[in-house]
């Protein structure tokens, strides 16, 4: 890879005159898979950790990255869809664009109007943190206050997580 990368920049440096760096930032550009962060205004909340966001009149689906909140069957589903309702509907979102999921939907770390909504939704006790994906690991302490004050799901002595719920075979 790296003989390659080498040979691209020589190749580049002949063609036309560009400087080595220069050349070898090209090459990183071109190789690197970047996500760009946006602002837009949300017009749709379907559960608790998905939102839909008007991005230059094009709706982008966006999942909360690293919380799973209850599903909508389940207890806490619809307080949870409300809680992020309030939170984020017909407000203004920043999106911290982190790619795709596998269902094509845009993966972030959302804020609106200056909340972190997705440790807004932990806080209150409407998600909980997604183990498979968090890398925010500052979110287990705000779990953890959740889970001592039996806000929200935690009210429950023992809440069933999301995916869990999904791999005892209920859907959504």
């Amino acid at each position: 890879m790296v003989s390659l990368r080498l040979e691209l920049v020589n190749l580049l440096n002949r063609a036309v005159w560009i400087s080595p760096v220069a050349a070898t930032l090209l090459l990183i550009g071109l190789t690197s898979t970047a996500y760009a962060d946006f602002t837009g205004r949300v017009v749709n909340v379907a559960d608790g950790d998905t939102i839909t966001v008007l991005l230059d009149r094009t709706q982008v689906k966006v999942r909360l990255l690293e919380i799973d909140a209850p599903e909508k069957a389940q207890a806490f589903g619809a307080k949870s869809k409300v809680s992020l309702s309030e939170m984020c509907f017909g407000k203004t979102a920043e999106l911290a664009d982190k790619g795709k999921d596998r269902y094509g939907r845009t993966l972030a770390r959302v804020t609106c109007d200056g909340v972190d909504a997705n440790a807004e939704q932990v806080r209150r006790g409407m998600a909980w943190v997604y183990d498979r994906y968090v890398t925010d690991k500052t979110l287990y302490a705000v779990q953890e206050e959740a889970k001592a004050d039996r806000r929200g799901l935690w009210y429950d002595d023992k809440p069933m997580p999301p995916w869990e719920w999904r791999s005892s075979g209920r859907r959504p």
